[in-house]
């Protein structure tokens, strides 16, 4: 270093502090050492009080003053930068000041003379300055700005060290706490394992945290961070926590009570006082979800490196609590559906793409007799077993097969049981699921009990079987005295007379013909068709049927058109099931067609009979056709024409067909007819 000319003595005795200076500052990584040394060989070699002026390196507005008087310890104190005097003295290249102008020295003492501490050909921007109390300017103004750019290098070089030091620091408290927090689901483990480290790093007295509440607008703080029994809720908006949610930035003061955003109100509440803050906001895929806080530093003031800390700890902070908060509504939801799963009446199953049974709940065991599942019993068929070994197996598929936008699949099946010879009737819905790929990953089976359904089915067609054969013998009682009546009168009778006794006959003939109707449905539903070698000719029934019918037509105008292919192959069946839904529909095409054609034909095509049965009458309106099979269900159009009918007709057509796995189809115009279609399976040797 190359000195400045001096006098002989000035220019020795700078060399021998330099060299001094050297010697005590050779592998120094610390300001404050180096600040002190300063101080106590300039106050050694010089018999004079020596003063180091330097900003604090974290916190912008305040600056460290060391003071050393010969022989005697050196004395450090923290100074604002607000007072005037700091600006004074950092403001000039070289100064002279009394010492009764500077707060923390002695009236009696000399005055001060000083050079600034200039770093500014360096990258480190330096505010400082190097001060002896003298009445030499002369010696100083030679002296001290040697000594300034003597120490420069040295405070750099420890404010790099301090700043890597602490940047070590940084990372390895973010990173302990950061695999701390990996390790847990738990919100009351994630607040031990992030706020004992914070309040034993940064030396506060508290620190908080609070969690938006988005439906409540609200910051809701957690109540056993602040030791209370309830929760702290604050507005958003509300004090410097709700302003550092709402802005999105950090707040960092140490004197919040002179801040227009504190909220006193809080600390009226908790009655803790707020000294000092650092409110940092957790955010998380770019939304802030709560803010975390440090509160009253114990020594000194908040500083940017303590800023830095948070802010570091922050981003982990909020992924860990937003991932806990995820599994706390997965295990809620898991616990809801559990619920749902064991409170359900009907049984439920769930199994994975293989078959593996993943859930049961007790109703399908009580549906099944058994108590628990069976060891043996991995997959769904191992459980669930039916009176036709294939069907489940079928039904299974049909689950996978089917698209989730569809309609679920659903099937009846005789459950066996527990109890080899006893069977469960059973409807069983069954629906897919799987992930955002469409790759499957689960299936549920619905089972429903049918046996309450099927016991009362059973007691209500006793029942309606029961009254209407009780029906029967009144109502032909009724009808052998009115024609009767109508003998014995004879000519003699009135023409009223006539009138009742004639609408007497007609009513309970028509009362006749529905009971005669409602034992034929009774004795439908009772019958099971099953495929067997009972041939039936459809020839045969369509010869007794078409000339029978083709006198009530004429008289209507109403010319009947029969193509029947003699080559029809035959129907296992049962022929009176059969030869009614024939009548049936040819019955109604004549009652519903006041003049016209009526069309049949009847054809072979492949391995089924085709029957085609069209008529010109009044149609039937296109509202009812959900309906028209229904029970007991009449078209509008029936009914305001006044045409009788028991509704029962086209509900048995629709059940002999499919008794005989055939189908039926319908297509009509209101005012133009109706044509029904029939498809029945034939018999192939």
């Amino acid at each position: 270093m190359q000195l400045m000319s001096l006098p002989t003595t000035v220019n020795t005795t700078v060399n021998d502090l330099l060299t001094q200076l050297t010697m005590r500052l050779k592998g120094v990584n610390d300001v404050h050492h180096v600040c002190v040394s300063t101080c106590e060989v300039l106050a050694e070699g010089f018999g004079v009080s020596a003063v180091v002026l330097l900003r604090a390196q974290n916190e912008p507005y305040y600056f460290n003053a060391w003071l050393s008087r010969p022989y005697s310890t050196t004395v450090q104190m923290h100074l604002r930068q607000d007072e005037e005097i700091i600006d004074y003295l950092t403001a000039r290249p070289l100064f002279t000041i009394n010492a009764q102008d500077v707060p923390f020295l002695s009236a009696d003492e000399h005055d001060l003379i000083g050079a600034p501490l200039d770093s500014a050909a360096t990258d480190m921007a330096l505010i400082g300055a190097v001060c002896i109390l003298d009445d030499n300017v002369q010696t100083a103004e030679s002296l001290l700005p040697i000594i300034a750019t003597h120490i420069i290098p040295y405070i750099e070089r420890a404010h790099l060290y301090q700043v890597i030091t602490q940047q070590r620091i940084l990372f390895e408290v973010v990173n302990d706490i950061t695999v701390s927090l990996t390790s847990t689901l738990s919100l009351r483990d994630i607040y031990d394992r992030v706020t004992n480290p914070i309040r034993r790093i940064l030396n506060v007295q508290s620190v908080s945290i609070g969690l938006v509440d988005r439906e409540r607008k609200e910051l809701v703080f957690v109540p056993e961070l602040l030791d209370q029994a309830h929760s702290l809720r604050v507005a958003l908006g509300e004090g410097i926590a709700g302003w550092v949610v709402e802005n999105e930035e950090t707040v960092m003061t140490n004197d919040p009570y002179a801040d227009e955003r504190f909220l006193r109100d809080v600390d009226d509440q908790t009655g803790f006082e707020t000294r000092s803050m650092l409110a940092v906001p957790l955010k998380h895929n770019g939304r802030v979800i709560g803010v975390l806080e440090g509160l009253n530093k114990l020594s000194g003031n908040f500083s940017l490196f303590d800023r830095q800390l948070v802010e570091s700890i922050s981003g982990p902070l909020a992924i860990a609590l937003e991932n806990a908060n995820l599994h706390a509504d997965v295990l809620a939801e898991k616990r809801r559906v559990e619920t749902i799963f064991s409170s359900m009446s009907e049984g439920l199953l769930t199994f994975d793409a293989a078959g593996t049974i993943t859930g049961v709940n007790d109703a399908l065991l009580s549906m099944l007799q058994l108590t628990d599942v069976p060891a043996a019993a991995y997959t769904v068929f191992d459980l669930v077993q039916t009176e036709d070994e294939n069907s489940i197996r079928h039904f299974v598929q049909a689950v996978f097969d089917t698209p989730e936008e569809t309609e679920p699949p659903q099937m009846t099946c005789n459950l066996r049981t527990h109890y080899a010879e006893e069977f469960t009737p059973a409807l069983v819905s069954g629906a897919s699921i799987r992930n955002h790929k469409g790759i499957l990953l689960e299936a549920v089976l619905v089972f429903s009990d049918l046996r309450q359904v099927r016991e009362v089915e059973r007691m209500r067609d006793d029942f309606f079987s029961n009254i209407v054969h009780e029906l029967r013998t009144p109502l032909a009682t009724i009808l052998m005295y009115a024609r009767l009546l109508r003998k014995d009168v004879g000519q003699g009778a009135t023409e009223t007379n006539t009138r009742y006794i004639d609408t007497i006959a007609m009513e309970s003939d028509r009362l006749q013909t529905m009971v005669r109707s409602m034992l034929a449905l009774a004795r439908l539903e009772a019958q099971e068709i099953q495929r067997s070698d009972r041939l039936i000719d459809v020839k045969r029934i369509f010869a007794d049927i078409v000339p029978a019918l083709t006198q009530r037509a004429l008289e209507k105008g109403i010319t009947i058109d029969a193509t029947i292919d003699h080559t029809l192959p035959p129907v296992c069946g049962d022929r009176d099931v059969l030869y009614s839904a024939v009548k049936n529909l040819l019955d109604n095409a004549v009652k519903f067609t006041p003049a016209g054609k009526v069309t049949v034909t009847a054809r072979g095509e492949k391995e089924h009979i085709v029957i085609d049965i069209a008529d010109t009458g009044i149609g039937i309106p296109e509202e009812a056709m959900p309906s028209l099979f229904k029970r007991f269900f009449r078209a509008s159009t029936a009914v305001e024409q006044g045409i009788a009918g028991t509704g029962l007709g086209l509900y048995m057509v629709k059940e002999g067909v499919e008794r005989h796995r055939g189908t039926i189809t319908v297509n009509s115009v209101v005012g133009q007819g109706t044509s029904f279609h029939i498809t029945l399976p034939a018999h192939t040797a």
